[in-house]
C-alpha cells in the first residue's frame, strides 16, 4: 500500500468516511504523495500515463496561438496583458501556440505569460521548455495580477474533484469513501443524510435516478474566470471532455494508458470526471461574462485551419511524417477520436465579438 493510500486508511478509521471529492484531492493534489505533487513523475506521453492533444501535434498549439492573436487584436490589442495557462503540462502547448502567435511581434511583446502548476516536476518541464518566455507561475488562478487576460486551460477541470451523489427511496445521498470489508483497499458507501454538497447537486439538472457529479472547485474557478474576464476584459478557453449535465458516474482512473480502479492506489494514479460545460455556462454567465459554445473540438479546430495546417504540413514531409499528420489529424478531429467527445468552451467579454471557432 502507498504511503498516501496508509495516511488515508488511518484518517477514514479514525473519522469515518469521506466525500470522493476529498478522495480525488488528496490523490492528486496531496502536499508530498499526491500524483500531481510528489515523486517528481511526468505523467505526459508515451513513457507516463496519458497524452493530450498538444502532445499529439504541433497543429493543435499553432491553432490555439492563432486565436491568442485573433482575441488579442479584438480586445484592442491591450498593452500589457496577462496570458495564462491553466495546467500547462510539458509546455508543449504554449510553445507551439507562441511560434505561431509569433507571426505578429506585437502580441508577444504585449503578454506576461503566467502558469498555474502546482507540480514541481511538472514547473522544471515548463521552465526546460519556455525559460525564454520569462514566466511567472501561480498556484491558484486568484494570483495571477490584475489586467486584461486570454486564459486556456485544456484538461484542467477534468482533474478538479467532484463530488459524487446516488439517487436512493429517501432522495440523493452522497457517495462516500469508506474502508473496504478487509480495512485495507478502499470502498463506496452512501452518507446516513443530506450532507453540505447536496445544496450543489439540487441546484443543477439531475435525473432523479442512478448517479450524479458536481465539482464546486470548477465552478468557483469558472465564476473567477468570468469577473476578471468581464470586468478587465479578455477571453478564457476552456478544452475537456465532458457533457451537458451532471447525470452518470464518470469518474475513472488511468496508469501506463489503460484503465484502472478509481480507488486503488491512490497518489499512483491519474483520477478525472467528464465536466459538466452547462453547470460551467451557468456559473460564467451569472458572474457577468458572455459564453460561447460549447462546441466540439473537431468543429472548433476545423474552423480554425486544420485541415489547410496539415496540408501545407504535408506538403514539406516524407511519407512517415505525412502517415503521422494525418493519424494525427484524425485523432484531433474525427468522432471516433477526440473530436466529439471533447467540447470548447469560451469564457469572454461581453463586449467582445464572438471568438474564433465558437460561432453557431
Amino acid at each position: 500500500m502507498s504511503i498516501l493510500a496508509d495516511s488515508l486508511r488511518r484518517d477514514i478509521a479514525v473519522g469515518g468516511p469521506i466525500t470522493v471529492a476529498r478522495f480525488i484531492a488528496e490523490a492528486l493534489g496531496h502536499r508530498a504523495h499526491g500524483y500531481y505533487a510528489g515523486g517528481g513523475r511526468d505523467p505526459l506521453g508515451v513513457a507516463g500515463d496519458f497524452i493530450t492533444a498538444p502532445e499529439i501535434s504541433q497543429m493543435f498549439g499553432e491553432l490555439i496561438g492563432l486565436w491568442f492573436v485573433d482575441t488579442w487584436q479584438a480586445m484592442g490589442a491591450p498593452e500589457p496583458f496577462r496570458l495564462v495557462e491553466l495546467g500547462p503540462g510539458r509546455g508543449t502547448l504554449m510553445v507551439d501556440a507562441l511560434r505561431a502567435a509569433a507571426k505578429v511581434p506585437e502580441f508577444g511583446g504585449a503578454a506576461t505569460l503566467h502558469l498555474i502548476e502546482r507540480s514541481g516536476a511538472l514547473r522544471e518541464r515548463q521552465w526546460q521548455t519556455l525559460s525564454c518566455q520569462a514566466p511567472h507561475w501561480h498556484n491558484d488562478f486568484s494570483e495571477v495580477p490584475e489586467g486584461p487576460a486570454i486564459v486556456i486551460a485544456n484538461e484542467f477541470f477534468d482533474a478538479l474533484p467532484v463530488h459524487q451523489f446516488a439517487a436512493t427511496p429517501c432522495g440523493w445521498r452522497e457517495r462516500l469513501v469508506g474502508l473496504a470489508e478487509d480495512s485495507e483497499g478502499f470502498a463506496l458507501r452512501l452518507a446516513p443524510g443530506p450532507t453540505p454538497a447536496l445544496a450543489l447537486l439540487l441546484a443543477l439538472e439531475a435525473d432523479e435516478t442512478g448517479v450524479a457529479e458536481v465539482c464546486p472547485a470548477g465552478l468557483t474557478l469558472a465564476g473567477e474566470i468570468a469577473t476578471r474576464v468581464a470586468v478587465e476584459g479578455g477571453a478564457a478557453l476552456v478544452i475537456d471532455y465532458g457533457r451537458n449535465g451532471a447525470s452518470g458516474d464518470s469518474l475513472q482512473a488511468v496508469r501506463g494508458h489503460c484503465r484502472h480502479d478509481p480507488l486503488s492506489d491512490p497518489g499512483e494514479v491519474d483520477l478525472t470526471a467528464l465536466v459538466d460545460f452547462a453547470a460551467l455556462t451557468r456559473s460564467a454567465a451569472e458572474a457577468g461574462a458572455a459564453v460561447h459554445g460549447p462546441v466540439p473540438q473537431g468543429a472548433f479546430l476545423r474552423a480554425l485551419g486544420i485541415e489547410m495546417r496539415a496540408a501545407a504540413l504535408s506538403r514539406v514531409a516524407d511519407e512517415s511524417q505525412i502517415v503521422d499528420i494525418t493519424s494525427a489529424l484524425s485523432r484531433l478531429t474525427s468522432p471516433e477520436g477526440m473530436g466529439e467527445l471533447f467540447q470548447v468552451l469560451a469564457i469572454a467579454d461581453p463586449l467582445l465579438p464572438v471568438p474564433a471557432g465558437l460561432a453557431a
